[in-house]
């Protein structure tokens, strides 16, 4: 009888630790799988080198006026929708600037079309139907290292002259490596559950993801410290999370914070600047905008600091 064929992807791999899942108790189970994901900080700090210069590509891109694109399938491509998607509430970005594409569509958000991963040709189109341009980035997550969808949107992307990444938690094939500009490839071992990349994969992932884009978003001033200031006060808990940013910076009441943010439109950033320096809405944006969206630039001090601390 012959030996079972190793998969070179190490995703696919059978963890020796978990061969007992199946008999363990329900404690057994969340300290097995905690003693598993205690990994995944550490592979993903492995990378910071690869991630911090795709924070600068991504930073130059949104200077430019170019878009980040995620593309993946499956689990991965759910992660890309998700950080995309919360851009908007948490930075004020408009829709098209983060993009979250996943292989079979938004349909495949919900319902599982794991047939769309194997289609190179639809992940290229998808890269014409964006008219992705030079100025862009476009980021494939794919977990194994393999997905041909994502390696049809890279290579497509490329020809196009865009920039391109590569999220994986498996050494990528040759011909995936060629398509990226920046391979980010956290080896996090094999799953508790063979195969299951939702599992300590989609945690790296999802890792990676939360530092491109928030590292990207602070390098282009949507941060006065560590407060979100380009917020949009969609709810009235971030209506509320605004006002109360207002009055600790500034030191006014929060019914004047309310009456501030009214007269700048609900822009937090923009209110800051015209209460610190005593300026218009007109004035406070102009001079944002000569210092690259970035407060700290325009204010005379830092913000305060932490009570308690």
């Amino acid at each position: 009888m012959s030996a079972p064929l190793l998969d070179p992807r190490i995703t696919e791999r059978r963890n020796p630790r978990t061969v007992d899942i199946d008999l363990a108790s329900p404690l057994g189970i969340v300290d097995l799988i905690s003693a598993e994901d205690r990994e995944v900080a550490d592979a993903v700090a492995s990378q910071r080198e690869h991630i911090a210069r795709a924070i600068e590509v991504i930073e130059n891109a949104f200077r430019a006026g170019g878009r980040l694109f995620y593309v993946g399938a499956g689990t991965s491509g759910r992660l890309g929708v998700l950080d995309a998607s919360e851009c908007p509430p948490t930075f004020g970005t408009p829709p098209g600037m983060v993009i979250g594409i996943i292989a079979g569509g938004d349909h495949a958000l919900r319902n599982p079309i794991e047939g769309a991963e194997d289609d190179p040709s639809a992940g290229a189109a998808m890269m014409d139907h964006h008219l992705v341009e030079p100025q862009d980035v476009v980021v494939g997550i794919a977990a194994s290292g393999t997905t041909p969808y994502v390696r049809g949107a890279l290579e497509r992307a490329r020809a196009r002259g865009a920039t391109t990444g590569l999220i994986a938690c498996s050494p990528p094939p040759e011909n995936m490596r060629a398509a990226a500009d920046i391979a980010i490839v956290p080896i996090v071992g094999p799953e508790v559950l063979t195969g299951s990349t939702r599992l300590k994969a989609g945690t790296a992932t999802k890792m990676v993801c939360n530092m491109l884009t928030t590292g990207a978003m602070v390098r282009i001033g949507k941060s006065y410290g560590n407060l979100m200031v380009d917020l949009r006060a969609t709810n009235v808990k971030l209506q509320d999370r605004a006002e109360r940013m207002v009055c600790e910076v500034t030191g006014i009441t929060r019914e004047e914070a309310r009456a501030l943010l009214a007269a700048a439109e609900g822009r937090v950033k923009r209110a800051l600047v015209m209460q610190l320096l005593g300026v218009g809405k007109e004035a406070a944006d102009a001079q944002l905008e000569a210092a690259g969206g970035v407060i700290r630039r325009v204010v005379p001090h830092a913000p305060p600091p932490v009570i308690g601390a």
